[in-house]
């Protein structure tokens, strides 16, 4: 498939995206009376054409001026075309909408970029968090929760701040798409240094600030000590962690110590799955409109005076973002 399928009824909308549950699907709603829609349609035929051929996306297309249509218009909020709607497993995961076509071309390319990237290929996990990715796609410790999605590419990477991390350990590490090196190499104790440990003792202090405010439902925490070592202070996983909400910056440990947080998290044995990962439920109503997180791990599961982190995910809504125009990410309906 190469060009654009022409949806022609709301059923067979619906059976599109159930044929594609490992790959982005991507669809233009436009109007054939409207300028700016006769302007990108070349461009869209031309992603289409390059990222179909190699199953990386499915592309289709939704005439808004169609009458047996106007359910799925109405569905999706479609006020104006061209507006593009990039699904994952059924969900609406951006939204992509402009009335300048030379700013909306721009979106456009750097989103087919990113699905490029992301190569969605058709062997890819399908419902389940626990396989690893491969051809470049997002690797995933656990599962998402219903309607919701990982929005870590939302954090402001170069604000991201790691206290008390030993200085070799690179904390956008923590926030990679990749397999952890632990797992991928079948043992914890990888020389490749894509996780954190914490130095002069078992607790670290992660700032993340965001692009945009954002809602978080999920933290998942993937954690793989290794486990044929003899030395006496090998690193543990994270026993008690407490979350704080917009902050303008980092705390310090003794303040971190003293303030009431938005949430405290004991992680038990069974918590973690097969992966290494805690799949963390938040107190929803308590992480809406979140400009920043601090997450402070308190103390470690044992007696060990050190700590490992190997990767971080922030599941949840993310609002729109500040560059490129209206460039949205978002989840399902909220019904959780």
């Amino acid at each position: 498939m190469s060009k654009p399928v022409e949806i022609q009824s709301a059923a067979q909308f619906s059976s599109l995206l159930q044929d594609s549950p490992n790959v982005p699907v991507v669809v233009q709603f436009y109007s054939a009376s409207n300028e700016a829609s006769k302007q990108l349609a070349p461009l869209f035929e031309r992603l289409s054409s390059s990222l179909s051929k190699r199953k990386i996306a499915t592309f289709a297309k939704v005439n808004t001026e169609t009458e047996g249509l106007k359910a799925l218009v109405s569905k999706y909020d479609v006020k104006k075309v061209p507006v593009f709607l990039v699904f994952r497993r059924g969900s609406v995961e951006y939204k992509v909408a402009s009335d300048d076509p030379a700013k909306l071309q721009s979106v456009i390319e750097k989103l087919a970029s990113d699905i490029e990237n992301m190569g969605g290929s058709s062997s890819g996990t399908g419902g389940s968090g626990s396989s690893s990715s491969s051809g470049g796609a997002s690797w995933r410790g656990a599962d998402l929760p219903r309607g919701y999605t990982d929005i870590s590419d939302s954090i402001d990477v170069k604000g991201l701040e790691l206290l008390n991390a030993e200085t070799d350990f690179p904390v956008r590490a923590l926030f990679s798409k990749d397999k952890p090196s632990a797992l991928d190499k079948g043992k914890s104790t990888s020389d490749e240094k894509d996780w954190v440990e914490s130095d002069t003792d078992e607790q670290l202090l992660l700032f993340t600030p965001f692009n945009s405010a954002v809602k978080l439902h999920t933290l998942q925490i993937t954690s793989l000590p290794p486990t044929d070592s003899d030395d006496d202070d090998v690193p543990m996983r994270p026993k008690t962690i407490k979350l704080f909400t917009n902050r303008p910056h980092n705390l310090g440990f003794d303040e971190a110590e003293d303030i009431d947080p938005t949430q405290t998290i004991e992680i038990g044995e069974n918590d973690w799955n097969s992966n290494g990962t805690a799949n963390i439920g938040l107190r929803f109503v308590r992480f809406q409109n979140i400009t920043s997180l601090v997450i402070f791990v308190v103390d470690v599961d044992g007696d060990s005076e050190k700590v490992r982190l190997d990767r971080v995910r922030l599941i949840g809504e993310s609002g729109e973002k500040r560059e490129m125009g209206k460039l949205e990410k978002i989840g399902d309906e909220q019904g959780e």
